[in-house]
């Protein structure tokens, strides 16, 4: 445990970004999953409209700083591929 003032008062400010930035993590995560399970469906329509909001999602993230752009980038960008293999497919 830490001794100094200006530690302590660290811990505690970790704490609380680790607790708002988790929210963004999650819903960004459960989105994803969302858009990956209705590509694997075959519903182009509700696929699309899934990949739309993850990739809406993935950016929040990124703008908050929660996860790297390019981390996001990487995510949409196999998303999109996904996508666009199921709509060739149809």
């Amino acid at each position: 445990m830490a001794n100094l003032r200006s530690a302590k008062k660290r811990i505690r400010q970790n704490a609380k970004r680790r607790m708002r930035n988790r929210v963004y993590r999650t819903r960004a995560r459960t989105f994803v999953k969302h858009a990956r399970l209705a590509i694997e469906s075959g519903d182009s329509d509700a696929a699309t409209d899934a990949v739309r909001k993850a990739v809406s999602e993935l950016d929040r993230a990124s703008s908050k700083g929660v996860i790297h752009r390019k981390n996001a980038a990487r995510r949409k960008s196999r998303l999109m591929k996904r996508l666009a293999s199921l709509e060739q497919s149809t």
